[in-house]
């Protein structure tokens, strides 16, 4: 008699019934917890990988802020491989030039220079402090009395024109400005202490003759005392910029 199956019935034979029994206790088998020791291994494996994963994480960041550390295997600089430097000139511990380099560097020795001083009035208590630092530095350099001109000025904010003037005589080798601000409430300060400043540069710059800055520009008053060497620095800064620019002229004609 004909076995009758429904339509898409697929029969079963007993070999693959047997085949499927045997399988299904492997099947159990696999959802059971591995062994204590696996699991411990298992554990500190994934606990490996995190690890990594945060370092990895924090070397980019580390990249990103700009501070991306050396390798470790790759080795420190020989000091053989530093650049060997002359020793300082005339600024010393300012700058130092490789060796095989043409070199221009002036001197603050103002033997034979005429030199031109233009002061402020306004703020004389501080200003007078100013002249006469710059005043003894000049005798210092060799600059002779009778070599000196002194210009007054009114205030801070005339001692570019005043520059200017004398620089276009072309009698002096430099001009020294020496003057004061103070902060008050108001703007005024800003406005006269940035055109003084850009006012003695563009001086410098129409008449090729060096102008230096010798302007204090304090909060209040007592801040005076402590820097009324300024004087004596604006004359040393002249003299310079005047015997680099002489001898520029002297190599460029020789």
């Amino acid at each position: 008699m004909t076995e009758e199956r429904w339509p898409g019935e697929d029969r079963i034979s007993a070999t693959e019934e047997d085949d499927l029994g045997a399988e299904a206790p492997e099947a159990e088998a696999d959802g059971q917890p591995a062994p204590p020791e696996e699991q411990l291994e298992a554990e500190e494996a994934e606990e490996a990988e995190e690890a990594e994963e945060a370092e990895d994480a924090e070397d980019a960041e580390q990249r990103r802020d700009g501070d991306t550390p050396a390798p470790d295997d790759e080795p420190p600089a020989e000091e053989d491989e530093l650049p060997r430097l002359r020793g300082p000139g005339h600024a010393p511990g300012q700058l130092s030039v490789p060796d095989g380099y043409g070199t221009l560097t002036g001197s603050s020795d103002g033997a034979r220079r005429s030199v031109a001083v233009v002061v402020s009035r306004f703020n004389g208590e501080v200003t007078n402090k100013l002249l006469e630092s710059a005043l003894d530095e000049l005798e210092l350099a060799g600059v002779a009395r009778d070599s000196v001109t002194v210009a007054q000025v009114p205030g801070a904010f005339e001692l570019p024109l005043g520059a200017m003037a004398l620089a276009k005589t072309r009698r002096y080798a430099c001009i020294v400005a020496l003057g004061c601000v103070i902060r008050g409430e108001t703007p005024h300060f800003d406005y006269v202490a940035g055109e003084a400043a850009s006012g003695l540069q563009l001086a410098a710059l129409e008449t090729g003759v060096p102008v230096s800055f010798g302007v204090l520009t304090l909060e209040s008053a007592d801040q005076a005392d402590e820097r009324v060497g300024k004087g004596a620095e604006a004359v040393r800064t002249a003299l310079e910029m005047a015997d680099l620019f002489s001898k520029l002229r002297a190599s460029a004609t020789a």
